[in-house]
């Protein structure tokens, strides 16, 4: 299908005048006013007749054009995402814009669930920031174009930070005993409160977390009075060795970057960094950046066990998310022996598979 063809495919004129746009494959927008549904489908690159994998996120967009931003920014980093994991898919993204005021979010996602059926397959999705899994569940009624019931990618998503937080703790330290360590993590949601069970359940005890959800904060400090927390502007700042970003896009930023006193950050949100110059600054510095798409690449590896082979089987998808730490392993040499950025190695490594796989 090619872009002129679709109905509410956003014009190739405006995406040229956006720095995100990256020669998508479609983008398109999602506009129901009678269910209050607004927002796009980007799909950044789609592999012959495969579908193209990505999340669906709802949130408090300022305007129309951040959210197609995000959208574009979004898709690409999953295809690179797919890319580095060694699967055939092609990246994409949704995102919706969070109505104003009341709204059913029954009508909402049954209309959004129309709008998938009408890409006949060529896109995937599941939850994202702002949906749960009733609003899957909900929307299986409607359409098929759904992963994510049975895989919990969330936990996939965690184990995969693990996964690489030991390489990278082995390729500074030469000691990946991580309890060894301490650890600060922003974002204590479903992938952050992950990582926390999964780094406590290793021993360690040294670690502070910071959450816009006070009341999520609290369920933790009860249940684990070793853990600190602080202020979520403050959490960034905090004298730790691992810094783990497990919220949302540009934590890493002109701003915040000055204020580290960590020596490796290794977390699942994606984007972290604002521009390239945060992650050439932070190589700079002497600060272990672990690119962001190979770190959180667990989750879609577990969506794609799930739509490949429906039964999970937790051993196969353990060894396939383990092999995280082989692609990080290989991007930390070639960046010691060019003196790159980690990210950059990531990039090139990325952009070379992508242009052999995808068609237009």
């Amino acid at each position: 299908m090619k872009i002129k063809s679709y109905k509410n495919a956003v014009s190739i004129k405006l995406l040229k005048s956006i720095p995100e746009y990256d020669e998508h494959f479609l983008v398109i927008h999602l506009n129901n006013k009678r269910a209050k549904l607004d927002g796009y489908i980007a799909i950044h690159k789609k592999n012959g007749k495969l579908p193209s994998f990505g999340a669906t996120r709802l949130w408090n967009y300022k305007s129309n054009k951040d959210a197609l931003k995000d959208s574009l920014r979004l898709s690409k980093l999953m295809s690179y995402k797919s890319a580095l994991a060694g699967l055939p898919y092609g990246g994409a993204k949704a995102v919706i814009i969070k109505p104003k005021g009341k709204f059913s979010r029954e009508k909402l996602f049954e209309a959004y669930a129309n709008e998938l059926n009408k890409l006949n397959g060529m896109f995937v999705t599941g939850t994202d920031v702002g949906l749960t899994i009733k609003d899957l569940e909900y929307m299986k009624k409607f359409t098929k174009y759904l992963v994510g019931y049975n895989s919990k990618p969330e936990k996939g998503t965690a184990l995969g930070v693990k996964n690489s937080l030991d390489s990278a703790l082995e390729y500074l330290y030469k000691n990946k005993l991580c309890s060894d360590y301490s650890y600060s993590i922003q974002g204590v949601g479903k992938v952050g409160f992950e990582l926390l069970k999964i780094l406590i359940d290793a021993g360690v005890r040294n670690i502070y977390i910071a959450d816009i959800d006070k009341k999520k904060v609290k369920e933790i400090l009860d249940k684990y009075p070793f853990v600190k927390a602080v202020n979520t502007k403050e959490i960034h700042n905090q004298e730790v060795d691992i810094y783990c970003p497990c919220a949302m896009s540009g934590s890493l930023n002109h701003r915040t970057i000055n204020d580290l006193k960590c020596k490796i950050i290794v977390g699942s949100a994606n984007n972290q960094l604002l521009d390239i110059s945060i992650g050439n600054e932070l190589h700079k510095k002497g600060i272990l950046y672990c690119p962001d798409y190979v770190v959180n690449s667990g989750g879609l590896i577990s969506v794609i066990d799930e739509y490949v082979y429906e039964k999970i089987d937790g051993k196969r998808l353990r060894n396939n998310i383990n092999k995280i730490s082989l692609v990080l392993k290989k991007i930390f040499r070639e960046s010691s022996k060019k003196d790159l950025p980690p990210f950059i190695v990531s990039n090139d490594i990325g952009l070379s598979i992508i242009n052999k796989n995808s068609v237009e």
